[in-house]
């Protein structure tokens, strides 16, 4: 079972994404921000991280850094509100494999965890 890690300070985005990829067979792990999501890749190593841009304590672009830096061949998909260009463009230079914009599309967000965790 492909595991993915869920990165978003918001606890509602979490908890709607978790429940969508558990109803589809994925393993899902949560950080509410790149602190704890560059702890949690080291101990779970999952297939794939769904990572926010925005957040408190460490933003999405920072741990990206820090992910990729520890693992080359980590999968990271960003995501991000509509506005965003310019963050997701650095992003994408950072080493994030793809993003998708909010609010999401329920088919969008398994169609890409697909795409990369199989």
């Amino acid at each position: 079972m492909p595991k993915v890690l869920l990165v978003d300070d918001a606890d509602f985005m979490r908890m709607r994404s978790a429940k969508l990829l558990t109803e589809n067979g994925y393993e899902v792990a949560e950080a509410e921000n790149g602190q704890v999501a560059v702890s949690k890749y080291e101990a779970l190593k999952p297939d794939i991280v769904l990572m926010d841009i925005t957040m408190p304590v460490m933003d999405g672009i920072a741990a990206v850094k820090e992910i990729r830096q520890r693992d080359p061949g980590a999968k990271i998909v960003m995501c991000s509100a509509l506005g965003q260009q310019t963050m997701v463009l650095e992003a994408l230079k950072a080493g994030a494999k793809d993003f998708i914009v909010k609010p999401f599309q329920p088919d969008k967000i398994l169609a890409t965890v697909k795409k990369f965790a199989g």
